[in-house]
């Protein structure tokens, strides 16, 4: 064993003792107060977490009984939110947004169900934001203070102003850590709309439109469905509690999830008793020997609930890992929502005899044909517990999206064609985050297939091994599903046979916006000076007219004419990925039946009709 050697080591002295003074720590290390930075061009990137962590602290006095409007500004990345609740305590109000682990939140009387208890939230945003003002309205008298990178750079002290009760706060994301942001106008209307439905009496006014909601989670449902349901929505509320489902032909099972008015995106505690109460109820008043999987196969439901200081897994609250309505141990998370579907469901069950003969046919319907390929099924999981993904079709990454380790937001695993182009990612990739799925030529058309395809086939039965997505996607095993294709016919075809796949069989993984195409540069433009990368013709043209005269331009015909060392600095930290988006107005079954479907000489005439000839360079 080789001797250490003293004299090479680290000094390690007082001097390397080191107290981060205020928010410096927030600025230091921003992943763990808001997960990642990005650019906006994502709705989980961090300028949307800044937005987020405002609007809970509004939300939460709406939550109490104070104030049934917020007012929301966004333009050009300066953002601006009032609220009219009961307005920070003027005393306390810079403490409240810059000092760590100070708020009112800590004490259960004055915010019994609120989202952010930690004290964290605002502080983060001024940390994070290249100015932040806040000014607080309370009976007569306002407070107003302004910092810079979490810094104090002026104070009002107590005024006298008699505008109406209430916060407001304006911030701008700081551009030295949030490069080249921009706000997305989609990203915050969704997001402010899952408060609305959320909170059935509040307002937001968001740029001049008025975003509200009368029906709660049903009229979420019936705004996010992408498929006809095949009985009335079922609608069930009761004090801490609501719930709205119904069953669509779809494949799959899809979940909106809420605890105190927060999106839990990854599900959690709540999510998973709401999975297992449904079916069990359900069983149990057909009284017929059941599987749970028949009962959710084509659900769509959403699920909402209040529950006095929730432990969120992570400090952007995405999965809930509380067990206990309360914190002094009281009625379990699994209790209270089994015991309300018991009760609720079973009544409206009993009342409404024609949803339920739907919903009984519906089930007969997945048993039937969960028996006609059961045989199908057996073989094929064996098939895959045999074959060495490692070695044939996966290169796997270590750290992955359901782990308790690392960075799990950045699982990724590219979706590649032919030998070259998947050799090029495998050798060029993190070896922790970035998994590679090879596929062997294309995809099958699946369009208009039954479930049974997806056993039968052996790149449909092993790609779905790998993702961990048999029985629904809260096992996924990686965060991003990234389709790598060459920018070509052939690589586009590919996608949307992929695409089809994902959309027939398992809609949700595009819902909850974990599918994305991998954007690859075109061309290469360089000189003896500098390399840039072109991902369109204009970027080529503007790449052109900086270098000068007579540059080097190399057109990318596939992946695989890319090295490793250059494939580098496509798939790192200025990746760029279009993400798969899924809306209720996508007509899925009209577009798949369009474009995917057997209509030939129809889809011939559109393509040219709509034909674009591309000149050489």
């Amino acid at each position: 064993m080789e001797e250490l050697n003293i004299s090479q080591t680290v000094d390690y002295s007082d001097s390397n003792i080191i107290t981060l003074e205020g928010l410096e720590h927030v600025r230091r290390r921003p992943g763990m107060y808001i997960g990642k930075l990005g650019d906006g061009s994502h709705a989980d990137d961090g300028i949307y977490v800044l937005l987020k962590e405002v609007l809970d602290n509004c939300i939460d006095e709406f939550r109490m009984g104070a104030g049934k409007m917020i007012d929301v500004r966004v333009s050009d990345g300066h953002v601006e939110v009032r609220d009219y609740g009961r307005g920070i305590p003027l005393g306390k109000m810079i403490d409240a947004v810059s000092i760590m682990n100070t708020g009112g939140k800590y004490d259960s009387k004055a915010f019994k169900k609120s989202v952010g208890l930690n004290g964290v939230g605002t502080k983060a945003v001024n940390a994070l934001s290249s100015t932040f003002i806040v000014q607080s309205y309370r009976d007569g008298q306002s407070r107003r203070a302004e910092f810079m990178q979490g810094k104090l750079v002026q104070d009002s002290d107590i005024f006298d102003d008699n505008s109406d009760r209430g916060t407001y706060v304006y911030f701008v994301p700081d551009e030295t850590l949030f490069s080249d942001y921009k706000y997305q106008d989609e990203f915050i209307e969704t997001m402010l709309r899952n408060y609305a439905y959320l909170n059935t009496g509040l307002t937001i006014n968001f740029n001049g439109k008025k975003i509200l909601s009368k029906n709660g989670l049903l009229d979420l449902l019936n705004e996010n469905m992408t498929s006809d349901p095949l009985y009335p929505i079922i609608h069930l509320k009761d004090e801490d509690i609501e719930i709205a489902f119904t069953h669509s032909d779809q494949y799959g099972e899809e979940y909106y999830s809420f605890v105190n008015g927060q999106h839990t995106t990854q599900g959690g505690t709540h999510q998973s008793a709401f999975r297992e109460a449904v079916a069990r109820t359900i069983k149990e008043f057909y009284a017929k020997n059941m599987e749970l999987m028949d009962i959710r196969n084509g659900i769509i439901a959403a699920i909402a609930i209040s529950v006095e200081e929730p432990v969120f897994e992570s400090q952007t609250k995405t999965k809930l890992g509380s067990r206990d309505m309360s914190p002094s141990g009281g009625l379990s998370v699994n209790k209270f929502i089994s015991d309300f579907l018991k009760k609720e469901l079973d009544n409206f069950l009993h009342r409404n005899s024609e949803t339920s003969a739907i919903l009984l046919q519906k089930i007969q319907d997945s048993e039937k044909e969960r028996k006609a390929i059961a045989g199908v099924t057996k073989l094929a999981r064996e098939r895959a517990k045999k074959v060495n993904l490692h070695n044939k079709k996966l290169r796997d990454c270590r750290i992955h999206y359901n782990d308790s380790k690392g960075d799990t937001e950045s699982s990724s695993l590219f979706i590649t064609e032919g030998d070259s182009a998947s050799g090029s990612i495998t050798k060029s990739r993190d070896v922790n985050t970035q998994a590679v799925f090879s596929l062997r030529g294309k995809p099958l058309n699946s369009y208009g297939l039954t479930k049974k395809i997806v056993y039968e086939n052996e790149e449909f039965n092993l790609l779905q091994a790998a993702l961990n997505i048999e029985d629904g996607i809260e096992g996924l095993r990686y965060n991003k599903v990234i389709v790598a294709t060459d920018a070509d016919v052939d690589g586009m075809h590919i996608r949307l046979l992929l695409i089809t796949f994902f959309l027939q069989f398992f809609p949700d993984l595009i819902k909850k916006g974990h599918v994305h195409i991998l954007q690859t540069p075109l061309f290469r433009v360089r000189n003896k000076k500098e390399t840039v990368y072109c991902y369109s013709d204009e970027e080529r043209l503007a790449a052109l007219a900086r270098l000068g005269a007579n540059p080097e331009i190399t057109r990318f015909k596939g992946l695989g004419e890319i090295s490793p060392d250059e494939f580098k600095h496509f798939i790192g930290k200025d990746m760029r990925l279009d993400q798969v988006t899924l809306k209720k107005e996508d007509a899925v079954q009209d577009l798949l039946s369009f474009y995917m479907g057997k209509n030939t000489s129809e889809r011939q005439n559109f393509i040219i009709e709509n034909l674009v000839i591309e000149e050489d360079v």
